[in-house]
């Protein structure tokens, strides 16, 4: 019986945003305005396309996008987090849920060397063209009013979990590790025996907080962290219930 970690990946393995980030390759590491402004709300993924377009046709090359990406420093104490994990992995179950792409998360685990710890990587699938230029589709198409059309992260945890029951893994708990608006839909679905672990200060955390306040009901315990090592303490903590 193993218990299952759900990571976000933005400002949550890594401590910044990887969309964003990208645009540092840019000239003068900015967008021309008519791009910055052609962002429809809902529409991110669609307008991260015209990101990676512009980025393209300006010559910049996927080894440059790499070590831009690379450079991005992992959050406070999640090194030591995805350490604990490996070592425990006979513990733990450990996926990413992510609005980023698969691309900039390969790269990522790959230069660091955790690829290992997470079992499965649910986000945006990307690639680069014959022109390289790096194009993102979304990951799937769902009827939740509350999340942006290409992900709701909700759905997929609730797949995985039904497709692992299948498979004969239940699971005695979810520990779900996120920052942001796109995590609230997943983590008010979580049930008595889970945890949600907000970032402190951050946009998952700050709803949460908000929801307690208007007593809006929630089953699952919420346990808010700055440092990936508060995050070993508590799961030290569940493995010795």
């Amino acid at each position: 019986m193993k218990i299952l970690l759900v990571f976000d990946f933005d400002n949550t393995i890594i401590d910044d945003n990887s969309d964003t980030w990208i645009v540092q390759c840019a000239p003068e590491k900015k967008l021309p305005i008519e791009l910055q402004d052609s962002y429809e709300k809902g529409f991110w993924t669609e307008f991260m396309g015209r990101v990676f377009k512009y980025l393209g046709d300006e010559g910049v090359r996927e080894d440059e996008m790499k070590r831009a990406m690379i450079s991005i420093p992992f959050t406070p104490g999640m090194v030591e987090l995805l350490n604990f994990i490996r070592k425990n992995k006979d513990k733990f179950d450990c996926i990413i849920i992510s609005d980023s792409n698969s691309v900039f998360i390969d790269w990522v685990l790959e230069a660091t060397n955790f690829h290992d710890v997470f079992d499965k990587v649910f986000t945006n699938p990307a690639a680069f063209d014959s022109d390289g230029h790096l194009t993102v589709e979304n990951y799937h198409a769902h009827s939740c009013t509350r999340c942006p059309p290409n992900l709701c992260k909700n759905v997929v945890l609730v797949e995985f979990v039904g497709k692992q029951l299948q498979r004969g893994v239940n699971y005695t708990r979810i520990v779900y590790i996120g920052d942001g608006g796109n995590d609230v839909c997943p983590v008010t679905f979580l049930k008595k025996n889970d945890v949600a672990m907000p970032r402190k200060g951050y946009t998952l955390q700050k709803t949460l907080s908000r929801m307690s306040q208007n007593l809006e009901p929630m089953e699952s315990s919420v346990v808010s962290w700055s440092s990936g090592v508060e995050i070993i303490s508590h799961l030290q903590f569940l493995i010795m219930e």
